[in-house]
């Protein structure tokens, strides 16, 4: 997989869009439902920037990509990785929206302690499009697979806040552990990790002036448990504002907190750490 230098892939589009007219688990009842991914021109240029020339192998047997069948909400979108038991850990997986405007979502590097991957987040969608995943694993394989997502217009939509709100509350974290048990080696657990940040992607218009409102989004969050990573992002502007993340990871043992850092484009750092159950 390429070096993640691709800032002309992660930045925001300076032109105007021409718009087509809560726990976060993803939508599974799709059944009649095509959801098959679709020809894309746009993959087709953005791929050797992306990945490089390598091969890339189909993923169905490594892992599944679930989102809905039809956004309720374009700037909400979740989706859904987890990874099929008995496969090789997966090292690294980029997360791509073919239409949007700043195609490439976020990379993701992940630590041992993440294995087998089950992530979930919450991402823009701009278009109808493809949404796929390339997994890079330890051998430095490439393998994809996707779905296609009918949503118009994440990008653009208007902050669910506004500005003196968003930035009251910058920065603020959130932890939540979703079973009880005490810390002990090799405990598989399910936690999620949510940051305050509008994540603006220089597409929204304030709603009284009608000016777009400057790019400011999350592009690094590292999340650790005790001295070990868990999980890298480095992100654009399709991470949906508030960005959360809800991931299983095995417990390492003893007293050890989830630690959270984050930087967004301003260059301001965030950081909170969180004891097991806080």
């Amino acid at each position: 997989m390429t070096d993640f230098s691709l800032s002309r892939l992660f930045a925001p589009v300076a032109a105007v869009l021409v718009l087509a007219v809560a726990p976060v688990h993803a939508e599974t009842a799709d059944q009649g439902r095509d959801t098959t991914m679709r020809p894309s021109e746009a993959w087709d240029e953005m791929r050797g920037d992306v990945l490089g020339p390598g091969e890339i192998r189909d993923g169905a047997g490594l892992f599944t990509l679930d989102a809905p069948f039809r956004a309720e909400d374009a700037a909400t979108v979740p989706v859904h990785i987890v990874q099929k038991p008995g496969t090789p850990r997966i090292a690294k997986l980029t997360l791509v929206v073919d239409e949007n405007p700043s195609p490439v979502v976020a990379t993701f590097t992940f630590g041992p302690a993440m294995d087998p991957l089950d992530l979930e987040t919450r991402i823009r969608v701009n278009a109808y499009s493809n949404v796929r995943a390339i997994a890079e694993t330890e051998d430095g394989a490439l393998l994809m697979t996707g779905r296609y997502v009918r949503a118009a217009g994440g990008c653009s939509a208007p902050a669910s806040k506004d500005a003196t709100a968003a930035l009251a509350a910058l920065g603020q974290m959130k932890t939540r552990w979703y079973s009880e048990e005490p810390a002990a080696v090799g405990t598989r657990r399910e936690a999620q990790v949510m940051l305050r940040h509008p994540n603006y992607s220089g597409l929204q218009r304030n709603q009284v002036t009608h000016l777009f409102v400057p790019a400011r989004f999350i592009d690094t969050l590292e999340v650790s448990q005790g001295p070990d990573l868990l999980f890298r992002m480095e992100g654009g502007i399709s991470i949906s504002e508030d960005p959360t993340f809800r991931f299983r990871y095995v417990d390492g043992g003893g007293d050890e907190s989830l630690s959270v850092r984050a930087h967004d484009t301003d260059g301001q750092a965030f950081e909170g750490s969180f004891p097991l159950g806080s």
